[in-house]
Formats: C-alpha cells, sequence, structure tokens
C-alpha cells in the first residue's frame, strides 16, 4: 500500500478534558485508489487528512508514506518526505496573487531544487493535463473559483507524488464544476497510479470515486465502505 495508517489514535486538549479526534483509524490506499471519506463536521475526517500529511503526530500507531514510516520521524524527515511523495490540495487554492499559473507550479519545483528547465516542462504539461494551457499567464484574480482549483491540483502534482490528498475540493464551487473537479482527479489518479484521498461532504460526486469510507466520532467505520458498483446501483444519498 501507498498510503497505510495503522490503529492511529490522536488526542487532543479541551480544557479539562480530552478530546478523540482519531480512535484507533485503519486506512489503506493503494496506488491508483480513489478513495473518498465522508461523515458529519467534527467527526475526525480533516485531522485524518493531517496526521497522513504528517503536518500532525498521532498519540499511537503506524503511518507509512510511499514505504516510509514516518511514525519516528524527525520534522527535517517528515517535511522531505512530504515535499517529495505527497501532494496536498487545500479546500481554498491559496494561490499567491502576484504569480501565473505557470509561476505556481515553478514555486514548488524551486522548493524542491529540480533544473529550472526541467521544471518549466513538467509545469507546462500538468497545466495541459488540466485543461488551463492557454492560461499559464493568468494571476489568480484572471480565473475561475474552478480554475483556480485545477492550477491548485496541478501544483500538488508538481513534485510527482505517489500520494495525493485532497480536502473539500469543490466546497466553493457549484455542482457542474465540482462534478469537473473530481472527474479530473479521478483520471489523474489514473494516469499517475496516485494512491488519493479526499475528504467531502458533496455526495453527488461520489460515484466518481473507487472507495468511500465513513467518518463518524473519530472512528473510520468499516461498515461504511461502499464500491463504486453499490454507488451507482443505489439512490443519491444513501452513503451518507
Amino acid at each position: 500500500m501507498t498510503l497505510r495508517i495503522d490503529d492511529v489514535v490522536l488526542t487532543y486538549p479541551d480544557g479539562d478534558r480530552t478530546l478523540t479526534a482519531l480512535d484507533h483509524v485503519d486506512l489503506d490506499v493503494a496506488r491508483g485508489e480513489f478513495t473518498a471519506v465522508v461523515g458529519p463536521s467534527g467527526s475526525g475526517k480533516s485531522s485524518l487528512l493531517a496526521v497522513a500529511a504528517m503536518l500532525l503526530t498521532p498519540d499511537s500507531g503506524r503511518v507509512t508514506v510511499a514505504g516510509h514510516d514516518v511514525s519516528g520521524a524527525s520534522p527535517a524527515a517528515r517535511t522531505r518526505i512530504r515535499r517529495d511523495h505527497v501532494g496536498v490540495v487545500f479546500q481554498q487554492s491559496n494561490l499567491l496573487s502576484s504569480l501565473t499559473a505557470l509561476e505556481q507550479l515553478l514555486v514548488m519545483a524551486h522548493i524542491s531544487g529540480a533544473s529550472p528547465r526541467a521544471a518549466a516542462v513538467r509545469a507546462r504539461e500538468l497545466l495541459i493535463a488540466v485543461d488551463l494551457a492557454d492560461k499559464e499567464h493568468k494571476r489568480p484574480h484572471q480565473l475561475s473559483g474552478g480554475e483556480r482549483q485545477r492550477v491548485n491540483i496541478a501544483r500538488a502534482l508538481m513534485n510527482r507524488p505517489e500520494v495525493l490528498l485532497v480536502d473539500e475540493p469543490t466546497s466553493a464551487l457549484d455542482h457542474e464544476r465540482g462534478i469537473r473537479i473530481v472527474s479530473l482527479l479521478a483520471g489523474l489518479t489514473r494516469e499517475n497510479g496516485l494512491a488519493t484521498v479526499m475528504v467531502t461532504h458533496d455526495l453527488g460526486t461520489l460515484p466518481l470515486v473507487d472507495r468511500v469510507l465513513t467518518m463518524a466520532d473519530a472512528r473510520l467505520s468499516e461498515d461504511g465502505r461502499k464500491t463504486k458498483a453499490d454507488l451507482l446501483a443505489a439512490p443519491m444519498g444513501a452513503g451518507e
């Protein structure tokens, strides 16, 4: 498995008590698999992504990313593994207002120390892949919400990650644009052999993923797993 989370517990202090965000959670995602995690607000979905992205260290359990056991890794090692092996698509695109679409991607390559010439080739390939080849010189204010999110996705793929973590990619988009974004993520997952995990409240996009898991009360329930075939056969909203 490219992303593996074994028996992870994550807690936060909350006044005089302790709040459990992840309660003995297990998750395996293979290359080329697009997994969605659904559940109510506060159920632990964002905490799960943060642990997978090595932004939070769990109290116990093991996290393995692209063959690297990061459970006891130093902050510097975690940063390196995240840079080299993980792409993160944030809920808000967080693009730098002064940079063009092309430059947003080149910044990522610069951070990783890639050759400028190779980076420019890679960036243009990704803009073609997300159908923004004609927008490479546009700045964020010149792009639509859907276009900004596509730049966000291309930026996350710039350093050729094996794991892609996506947080509510359709929250600021209408239904049609949301479907297009998730369709794009599904295609990129297959074409690039990514292990993709998407947190979402948008049930209308679930038929586009390979697997759906349900998060409730800090647990990732085995009962919540559904295949794409199950979702296509069921009435919309039946998997919530």
